[in-house]
């Protein structure tokens, strides 16, 4: 299983394999066309409660961690779910936060990885 992240606003590439939108809100300023996604998982995203509670602040970053995975660890349905998207194929999860380092797609992306 491969899994790459690139956020919403860069072009897509032949190379992204699958590409699924793991935010909850649409990305500003981008249309289906350009966003060219194969899937939204909108229900995997951090909740609206942690998203506005972290609001990107670099301070809570391992706070933020530590309470997406425990979302995560409830929601084995959408944990599931996505990880099957994820077997056999490059895939890419789409986000839309511009700190690139810091958003719940990283997060995402190694909790998936650790729990296939």
């Amino acid at each position: 299983m491969t899994i790459k992240l690139k956020r919403a606003y860069e072009a897509p590439a032949k190379s992204d394999g699958k590409r699924i939108l793991v935010e909850r809100l649409w990305p500003r300023g981008v249309t289906k066309e350009k966003a060219a996604l194969d899937d939204w998982v909108k229900e995997i995203a951090p909740s609206p409660e942690l998203r506005k509670w972290y609001d990107h602040d670099p301070e809570k970053w391992p706070e933020f961690k530590k309470r997406y995975r425990k979302e995560l660890n409830a929601n084995s349905e959408e944990v599931d779910r996505l990880s099957e998207m994820c077997k056999g194929a490059a895939v890419t999860f789409v986000y839309a936060a511009k700190d690139e380092a810091r958003n719940s797609a990283v997060v995402l992306k190694a909790y998936i990885e650790k729990h296939r």
